[in-house]
């Protein structure tokens, strides 16, 4: 393909993927309202729509229409800034994430990732590691003390889990080979899931994508209780609004990275040898990655429904005495296999 042919796929691949996003990220703040209902015995949203199917829309309205406000003591540039860097860091960890293999579209080969780069792990844990300034500037910018302890918490909470997830990740790269995702996809033929063959690197790995994500049991940032929002607790309007959006979109990225590095991405086992069709193949590879990010976004909702919140020096101690030590257990345990035998 010449340059403009690539670029026109690219565009194309960039507006599916935003559009299945946003959809996504709707529906899955309706699903978390159902599901929470549920676990709590009661109705949850049946109202607007069928159902309450349209309450998403209807609370992007009501954000849409509120006033936005700003405090007096807000350093007001940096206030606004915030929200953007949450909402770039969430909508460009997507471009490396492989959703299905290489497909034949009007006799062109096109790859079903939007960039394809040797690079593409280290691309997603340094754009993620950024998320964090998002949520410290938040804090500092809005003079509140709340938002301030709420953003304090967030830069220590990232160095505590992001040196074990770095480690869980080093795991699964030794065995791959590469750092490129759709390399890591194929490394996991059949059953031999990274989940399957190194399972402490893989706990390690989800345990952090909830902290990585602030979601429950590690939401600290913004624990209502203590902290009334945490580092949003200024914010209002659409700029909240982009915080929430972040929020559900960093779930999905980080289910669409479990998956990929532990979880055999878009491959169903053995899927090659039924003798299909390659339309067929591409078919089910992506209905099976999306089978499986959407498990995992079910397992983040239940998580956050079911535990409660941990005390901040739980939450240090796990990271530094508990999922530093196991991460380097992983890793030891990762290279035995490597050497003895033979993987």
């Amino acid at each position: 393909m010449n340059i403009w042919e690539i670029l026109i796929f690219t565009i194309i691949k960039i507006l599916i993927v935003l559009t299945v996003m946003l959809l996504t990220v709707s529906y899955l703040v309706y699903f978390e309202r159902r599901v929470s209902a549920w676990a709590q015995n009661r109705l949850g949203p049946n109202r607007v729509g069928w159902e309450g199917v349209l309450q998403p829309f209807a609370d992007v309205l009501k954000l849409l229409l509120k006033e936005d406000i700003v405090p007096n003591v807000a350093n007001k540039p940096i206030h606004t800034l915030a929200p953007v860097i949450a909402l770039f860091v969430a909508f460009t960890t997507y471009a490396v994430i492989p959703f299905g293999p290489t497909v034949t579209i009007f006799g062109y080969s096109v790859p079903l990732v939007v960039a394809d780069i040797n690079m593409g792990v280290l691309y997603v844990l340094a754009l993620t590691s950024l998320g964090v300034y998002a949520i410290t500037f938040a804090g500092w910018s809005s003079g509140s003390k709340y938002s301030l302890l709420g953003g304090i918490r967030s830069s220590a909470q990232m160095i505590s889990y992001e040196i074990s997830m770095g480690f869980s990740v080093g795991g699964v790269l030794l065995l791959a080979g590469s750092l490129r995702p759709e390399a890591i996809v194929e490394s996991q033929y059949g059953w031999m899931w990274n989940a399957i063959v190194q399972p402490i690197g893989f706990i390690t790995f989800l345990v952090s994508a909830f902290a990585e994500t602030n979601r429950l049991p590690f939401d600290l940032p913004e624990a209502e209780p203590e902290l009334v929002g945490g580092y949003h607790t200024e914010y209002s309007s659409m700029k909240f609004a982009g915080f929430f959006l972040a929020e559900y979109a960093n779930m999905i990225i980080a289910s669409a990275m479990i998956v990929t590095l532990y979880l055999g991405g878009w491959r169903f086992p053995y899927l090659e040898n039924f003798g299909l069709s390659s339309t067929m193949f591409a078919i089910i590879s992506v209905l099976t990655f999306c089978i499986k990010v959407a498990a995992l976004l079910f397992f983040f909702i239940w998580v956050r429904w079911s535990l409660p919140r941990f005390r901040y020096d739980q939450l240090m101690n796990l990271g530094w005495k508990v999922m530093f030590p196991l991460s380097l257990v992983n890793i030891v345990w990762v290279a035995i296999l490597i050497m003895v035998f033979k993987f």
